[in-house]
């Protein structure tokens, strides 16, 4: 997506995988200690990774401040700068779904680095009540007192006390993730009168969402949210504003790719 996107504007660009599995502190330090003098504009982070890095950067951006996890460090002068995109991707690409689905409680299930991102987007859109689940209480409590006094939030012990009544349904967790079969939440709590996003992309049609649909509901693939999040990342990087239809042609072409293999 983000060399596509550069094609596209005509820039020399490279986004390089650099793919750690396990990584303690310290292997995590010498990484972004070499993205810093290796002469990188920057690195996105991913699972499982977004909170672990927050306190080995130089400086976090306001937002990623309060979330407490970034997905996005910019290099500048030398200095390691956090960001969140994920949560400006988020709110972008759901911005619709949220507006079209009337006001009432969402439910959050995760409170990981996109849970908590996705948390402080839904705050953004203005969602009435955002109600946590995460199989680690601890981690849903904190989120919520995050969140307070801007918005809403509860932390809740049970997946259905998020769900009852809720007008929309978030999964900020990697279930449903290939090769996951799993779904986070049981089919009975799903219905035609909620709306339900996944922050997963592979596959696009998690086996929450292949459900959700065969009830009749509106969702939203993890499509938008890759995308969106890629494309505020390219402009902290770059300082241009990239084609979001490029990107999103890009990433087609490659989930279209790994879904044929």
């Amino acid at each position: 997506m983000h060399e596509q996107a550069a094609r596209n504007l005509g820039v020399r660009y490279h986004y390089h995988l650099i793919e750690v599995e396990g990584a303690g502190r310290e292997e995590l330090r010498t990484l972004l200690d070499g993205v810093r003098r290796l002469g990188f504009a920057g690195v996105n982070v991913t699972f499982p990774y977004k909170e672990a890095v927050v306190d080995l950067v130089d400086e976090l951006s306001p937002g990623a401040a309060a979330i407490g996890a970034i997905n996005t460090v910019v290099v500048s002068d030398r200095r390691l700068v956090g960001h969140n995109t994920d949560t400006s991707g988020f709110a972008r690409a759901a911005t619709d779904l949220v507006e079209g689905g009337g006001q009432g409680a969402v439910a959050l299930i995760g409170a990981g680095g996109v849970g908590r991102a996705i948390a402080f987007a839904l705050a953004k859109l203005g969602v009435a009540e955002i109600r946590i689940f995460d199989t680690d209480r601890t981690k849903a409590e904190t989120l919520a007192r995050l969140l307070r006094p801007d918005a809403e939030a509860v932390a809740v012990n049970k997946i259905e006390d998020a769900v009852r009544g809720a007008v929309g349904l978030v999964n900020g967790t990697p279930v449903g993730m290939f090769p996951s079969q799993s779904s986070p939440v049981p089919d009975a709590h799903l219905h035609s009168g909620m709306w339900v996003a996944d922050a997963v992309y592979f596959p696009l049609l998690t086996p929450l969402l292949r459900a959700a649909k065969a009830k009749g509901a509106r969702i939203m693939t993890g499509r938008e949210l890759a995308i969106y999040q890629a494309a505020d990342a390219f402009e902290l990087f770059t300082g241009l504003s990239p084609s979001t239809i490029e990107m999103g042609n890009a990433f087609d072409r490659i989930i279209g790719k790994t879904h044929a293999t």
